[in-house]
């Protein structure tokens, strides 16, 4: 039991490839993991005020070491010139179906790669691949999110420079949102197939993106939805968040997105 968030830990799986590295992995090379202290299980009774403050003290021990190394992950992007973002959304949102359509349209302009995300299965990793860009898969067994950790195995993994690397996160708007993985920023992802209130319910999440992406749009004729209600309880939650509404299938709003990316790398390499 994850004593940060809940979920049941299993084992995480990472693929491997064999090719040659051109950096050495610090942190080994095993295909399963698990944080150090995050297997701590800790029983919290109602009038327990002692073990309460031992769940606290574990769970900041636990984001304390993912927080170490995303830094490190951070350091690591950096040095690569490697634009991180990390995708985020509930499940079904069109997290996949974004990354595959824009994979394609920046294909030729730059270098990218994926870590994918999953419980199980290598099916969307599988989509990824199939457009050309090299993808990793990481399967977290019954875990609910990706940490930092993982990433930094998983980067190891992939040879790019001087382009985008994308996460793309376990369905999931709750986990995710606190365990930095070293991404210069996260994306969410809110499709109009969900309600107006979900930057309400899940805050967090909201508050600590930098961009929200309204999906599934072209779907609005056909659907009870109000788009400017999620867009006010989204900038309600957080009022810097950029807002853009997209439509893979057609092409609605794509060409803002890429422009976003390329801002971004901008950015990130002036302060590098």
């Amino acid at each position: 039991m994850c004593s940060v968030c809940g979920c049941s830990e299993g084992e995480t799986r990472i693929e491997k490839h064999d090719h040659a590295h051109d950096h050495s992995d610090e942190h080994g090379s095993a295909h399963s993991h698990q944080m150090e202290g995050q297997k701590a299980s800790v029983t919290v009774l109602r009038d327990d005020p002692a073990a309460r403050s031992h769940l606290v003290s574990v769970e900041k021990d636990i984001l304390s070491k993912n927080n170490d190394i995303a830094a490190h992950n951070r350091r690591h992007f950096a040095s690569h010139g490697v634009l991180a973002l990390n995708l985020v959304s509930s499940p079904g949102a069109g997290k996949t179906t974004l990354l595959v359509e824009s994979l394609k349209q920046l294909s030729g302009q730059l270098s990218m790669a994926v870590i994918e995300g999953d419980q199980e299965t290598s099916a969307d990793a599988d989509r990824i691949r199939a457009t050309g860009v090299p993808a990793l898969q990481v399967n977290t067994g019954r875990g609910c999110h990706l940490d930092a950790e993982m990433i930094d195995r998983a980067f190891h993994e992939l040879h790019i420079h001087d382009g985008v690397l994308f996460i793309e996160n376990v369905g999931n708007l709750v986990c995710p949102a606190g365990f930095d993985l070293g991404e210069a920023h996260k994306v969410v992802i809110a499709s109009v197939t969900e309600g107006e209130d979900k930057p309400l319910k899940y805050p967090n999440m909201f508050a600590a993106a930098s961009l929200m992406l309204v999906s599934k749009v072209d779907l609005l004729p056909h659907l009870d939805f109000d788009v400017e209600a999620l867009i006010d309880n989204a900038l309600k939650v957080n009022p810097a968040l950029q807002v853009i509404q997209v439509s893979p299938t057609t092409g609605e709003g794509m060409e803002r997105w890429l422009n976003w990316i390329g801002a971004a790398r901008q950015m990130a390499a002036a302060t590098a």
